[in-house]
């Protein structure tokens, strides 16, 4: 009993401390790394060894086609477009400020399931709704960020990578996925490192080789791979079955907060009060979201970068 306790605790500090983190790791990174090299070089690293892993754990990787082309679809979303659009939002914004944006998540996707549903959303959910809209609307209208030079296309690529977290967790709630969420990650992951790559290059992006790389950049990578994507991602999967799921998505409220207090402390990134507001704001707008009572159709996969 003691042992579960204990794992229960490691994965909530996993799920909360680390996701939360993977912001600040993302925006040290760019700083010296274009964003879809990032972004390609960490999947590859993470699908390769979540393979690894899952072969010595002697878990089948063998998948159907239909299963393969449904991970390629999350893969597409959740990770390659997704996540690259955060990464290269993060020149332009603050790391905090793009946690905050991302907590909107759980907004698109209940317009997102209404809207495929054709159901009338409940009043809870009216109300997170009109919440989230206000906080945004305070977060984005400060006068200091209309100042900063590509400020604007940062807001909306973070908006973009949001729209298609929330298209991707519609999707993957109703795939044909692997039974084994780990084993799905890996697929996930080797897919879109493909399509990171090869936008990358498409694009003309500067492949910096590792050993010029800056060291507190190889250690933010480092920690994208191991904590960001595969001890969190487990946790988070870990916890699905031991606990309630209302539970865990608490992690959508300390995420901001820690990659707030992370940009503040290591990047000398600025908290205005009107930020801390907008943040109060929204959150209270998710909250509402997640605690409205949940139909057949609202079943969801939540994944994090």
């Amino acid at each position: 009993m003691k042992r579960k306790l204990l794992f229960i605790v490691l994965a909530f500090f996993s799920i909360y401390v680390f996701w939360g983190s993977t912001y600040l790791w993302n925006k040290i990174a760019v700083s010296q790394l274009s964003p879809f090299y990032i972004s390609g070089i960490r999947m590859f690293s993470g699908a390769l060894l979540i393979f690894i892993i899952a072969k010595l754990m002697r878990l089948s990787l063998v998948i159907t086609r239909r299963q393969f082309f449904n991970t390629a679809i999350a893969g597409f979303l959740f990770l390659a477009f997704g996540n690259g659009m955060m990464v290269w939002a993060l020149k332009y914004i603050d790391s905090g400020f793009a946690s905050l944006i991302s907590a909107l998540n759980p907004l698109f996707v209940v317009v997102i399931l209404a809207v495929i549903n054709k159901k009338r959303m409940q009043p809870m959910t009216i109300v997170g709704i009109s919440l989230g809209i206000l906080g945004m609307f305070l977060l984005v209208s400060q006068q200091e960020l209309n100042f900063e030079e590509g400020s604007t296309i940062g807001v909306f690529m973070v908006l973009s990578a949001v729209t298609a977290w929330s298209t991707g967790s519609v999707y993957v709630s109703k795939a044909d996925l692997p039974k084994n969420h780990f084993v799905s990650t890996g697929y996930q992951m080797i897919v879109a490192s493909v399509l990171l790559l090869s936008a990358s290059l498409i694009l003309g992006e500067e492949w910096l080789a590792p050993q010029y790389w800056e060291n507190q950049v190889s250690i933010s990578l480092i920690c994208l791979v191991l904590f960001g994507s595969i001890a969190a991602f487990t946790s988070f999967n870990y916890l699905l079955k031991v606990v309630d799921t209302e539970k865990v998505t608490t992690s959508a409220y300390i995420n901001p907060i820690v990659a707030l207090v992370l940009g503040w402390y290591f990047l000398n990134e600025t908290i205005t009060v009107q930020s801390m507001v907008a943040a109060g704001i929204l959150l209270t707008g998710v909250y509402f979201i997640n605690s409205r009572k949940r139909g057949p159709n609202d079943a969801i996969s939540k994944k994090k970068l």
